[in-house]
């Protein structure tokens, strides 16, 4: 009987004390965000099959595993929203571009990608500051972190292919330590 009780309790107090709802204005750009963060992963799941097709394996499978962390950041964001009594827009995307002439353009498309994600990321965090909204800037403050590791691998991959320019032996090279590359740039120093 008492366990009823306490059930009981527990629904009206959690049906009375609704979370706190964002501003219709962070929710618009936490919305922008889920978007930008699934374009970026169909971008980098083009990239993939573009790699893989081009029979770079290891670039390939870099990039496939950037898709889905993408997919995965986008999948926070949603859960996040919801949870803070939201409306989730699940947007439609646009095609991603699928061609590409070199492993240069490849990774410089990486890098805009990353870049662009980044720039769209603090304008979240400025209207966070600027409507008080110290829940999402806190929440937002991972995205911050994780864009600038994705951000100095981008980088590190394009100087590498840059150094290596046209050279076959030196493009086989990369695509086989290409997570090893990636994985170095990511570590703490």
């Amino acid at each position: 009987m008492l366990n009823i009780l306490y059930l009981k309790f527990t629904f009206k107090y959690l049906r009375s004390h609704k979370k706190k709802q964002m501003t219709s204005s962070i929710e618009k750009l936490l919305n922008d965000q889920v978007k930008f963060e699934a374009s970026a992963s169909m971008q980098y799941l083009s990239m993939a099959s573009w790699a893989d097709v081009n029979g770079y394996n290891g670039v390939a499978e870099f990039f496939y595993a950037q898709s889905e962390e993408e997919r995965l950041h986008m999948t926070k964001l949603v859960k996040f929203i919801n949870e803070r009594s939201g409306t989730v827009i699940v947007p439609a995307l646009d095609k991603p571009k699928a061609d590409f002439k070199s492993l240069n353009e490849l990774f410089e498309t990486f890098l805009k990608s990353e870049v662009f994600v980044t720039e769209k990321i603090n304008h979240v965090i400025y209207e966070c500051l600027q409507h008080k909204d110290y829940n999402v800037h806190n929440f937002m403050q991972w995205y911050v972190t994780e864009q600038l590791e994705e951000e100095a691998v981008a980088r590190t991959l394009l100087d590498k292919l840059n150094i290596i320019g046209n050279d076959k032996s030196g493009h086989y090279l990369f695509d086989r330590d290409i997570n090893t590359i990636a994985t170095e740039a990511n570590a703490p120093e």
